[in-house]
């Protein structure tokens, strides 16, 4: 019997996808990270803005400060501090051919705090990043390298923990390695859409997609309404799921889509490669969560993306339906301990005119996903290059008063794409001090902009309005009160406020004496804080001074003295 190309490779995707899943992980290697009772406030695979989660995010009792130990025995391969990202991380390298990686944190301890110490004056920046080899910073299992923290771009204290294969750097989903997470509950779906695919498809008399109504059974899988449609359909569903212990709603492990029994499009959150984080953007009706915040995974592909976390028999989970077909569909939601939630969806040929057309009006300018693009009008142009956008699409494109209305930030862009402004009017000394801002309603978003005798460009993954801004706004840094020649001998720390209203902040400094000082800067809270070390402080009299620069070049110093006894 000879078998299609779909067939073969149809066999060959869910072949591998059993190989991974039946690979060994070793269960009780790791300890958690944590001596707390492990609750997740975000898991493996969680949809979250531009990215799938990476990890899992434990709770920390919603404070800070908490003792975070090395998961095993191995030696710290790297640390890296920002401002956004994973804000204080920690890279542990481990003999089992696994790192761990610890993020958000409130501070190192020890040996590893003096090295970051090192490095960032060293640097003289409060951002660095190294790497180091197995014999500079070992661990032990157990060890306590670290207190939990809010750094980075964490909306809350918590702990970032992950398990990465240290050769591929792929992300393991840490369930594999007997992580202790209860689970006996199963995922929920709140929601159900089936989508018109094709120009000439019609489900229930819309060319829109249709919510359709779930009517709880008596063996416990839930009944969709039924589906009257043609041409070409798809899938997609809001779901969610919860643990025994984290009272909260994450991220679902394991989506499946079958046709007559037999499956044609799927998901699961194995393994993530970091390259194909923000093909999240594709997985979801972005539209709808852009105008309602809420997320529905498509279980199917317009255009084929490459993310390889999907299994599909080479229909892209898309449906056919013709006359004279009596089909169900069936979609299974799961999570890790094979807890599941399952759908029956009866469908039927339907020739039903539709009485809701299609939303998508037609515009002069189309955008071929595959293909080179480029858009004029007075003296404004943007360059899509081919692999910008996840699929074809009508694009909005006006320039008015100087401001360009590129489309709406409802459909995702995977890569960058180019913006131009021509204009040789600005004197050549001003330039410098314009940039090309992203404008959402009064809000004023920095691009970096390089610029020309003629022109200033920039690039952006979001579509939108545009303008080209001047600033010339220095920024403002605001003092803690009682500082200036005030004695503060009983301060351990000096906290101030800086900010920026248009181009943002770009880089800050801090003196004590005239020496290079570290500030640490929140920049959820506007924050630079510089923590006391007597190595840099004087009896008496002491001579502060911190300077801060916008991205555009404008820039304010604050100078004050204050009094200070070293005297115990």
């Amino acid at each position: 019997m000879l078998l299609s190309m779909k067939s073969v490779f149809s066999f060959l995707v869910f072949a591998s996808a059993l190989v991974f899943s039946q690979k060994k992980y070793p269960q009780d290697y790791f300890r958690p990270p944590l001596d707390i009772p492990m609750q997740l406030s975000g898991n493996f695979g969680e949809l979250r803005p531009n990215h799938f989660h990476t990890g899992f995010d434990f709770k920390t009792n919603q404070i800070e400060g908490l003792p975070v130990y090395a998961a095993a025995d191995g030696y710290v391969s790297r640390i890296k501090i920002a401002t956004n990202g994973y804000g204080k991380a920690i890279y542990i390298t481990h003999p089992n051919g696994y790192t761990t990686v610890y993020g958000h944190l409130q501070k190192a301890v020890g040996i590893l705090q003096e090295k970051i110490f090192e490095l960032q004056y060293t640097a003289k920046n409060y951002e660095v990043e190294s790497y180091f080899k197995p014999d500079e910073l070992p661990v032990k299992k157990g060890e306590l390298i670290a207190l939990s923290g809010n750094t980075g771009g964490s909306e809350g204290p918590h702990l970032h923990f992950e398990i990465r294969d240290s050769k591929t750097e792929k992300i393991i989903n840490p369930l594999f390695f007997g992580i202790p997470i209860p689970d006996i509950k199963s995922p929920t779906v709140s929601n159900l859409f089936v989508y018109p695919i094709s120009q000439d498809a019609v489900v229930n008399e819309s060319k829109r997609p249709v919510i359709l109504s779930l009517s709880l059974q008596k063996d416990g899988t839930y009944l969709a309404e039924k589906v009257y449609a043609k041409g070409n359909i798809g899938f997609g569903i809001n779901a969610g799921d919860m643990d025994d212990v984290s009272y909260n709603i994450n991220g679902v492990y394991k989506t499946q889509l079958y046709s007559n029994g037999q499956p044609v499009f799927g998901y699961e959150f194995d393994q993530m490669d970091f390259d194909e984080a923000r093909y999240v953007n594709a997985f979801i009706d972005y539209a709808r969560y852009k105008k309602t915040h809420q997320r529905i995974q498509k279980l199917f592909m317009k255009q084929p993306y490459a993310w390889s976390n999907v299994t599909q028999n080479g229909t892209n989970g898309i449906l056919d339906i013709t006359p004279n077909l009596l089909e169900t569909a069936r979609i299974e939601v799961s999570d890790y301990n094979e807890n599941k939630v399952i759908l029956n969806i009866p469908i039927v040929y339907s020739n039903t005119p539709a009485k809701i057309e299609e939303e998508t009006k037609p515009t002069p300018y189309f955008v071929k996903s595959k293909v080179d693009a480029l858009f004029e009008k007075d003296k404004v142009s943007v360059f899509f290059p081919a692999g910008t956008f996840y699929e074809d699409f009508y694009l909005n494109f006006k320039v008015e008063k100087g401001t360009l209305h590129l489309h709406e930030d409802i459909v995702p862009a995977h890569s960058n794409f180019a913006i131009t402004f021509e204009n040789d009017s600005i004197p050549n000394e001003e330039r410098k001090k314009f940039f090309i801002a992203s404008i959402n309603g009064k809000k004023i978003g920095f691009n970096a902009t390089k610029y020309t005798p003629t022109a200033f460009t920039c690039k952006s993954k979001t579509l939108g309005m545009f303008r080209l801004v001047k600033d010339t706004l220095a920024p403002k840094i605001i003092p803690p009160k009682h500082l200036d020649h005030k004695w503060i001998s009983d301060k351990t720390s000096l906290q101030f406020t800086i900010t920026d209203e248009l181009s943002g902040i770009k880089t800050y400094n801090g003196y004590l004496n005239d020496k290079w000082v570290l500030f640490e800067y929140e920049s959820k809270t506007d924050k630079i804080t510089h923590v006391f070390d007597e190595k840099f402080l004087l009896e008496g009299e002491n001579k502060l001074k911190i300077e801060v620069t916008d991205n555009v070049g404008n820039s304010t110093i604050f100078e004050t003295q204050f009094y200070r006894s070293q005297k115990k």
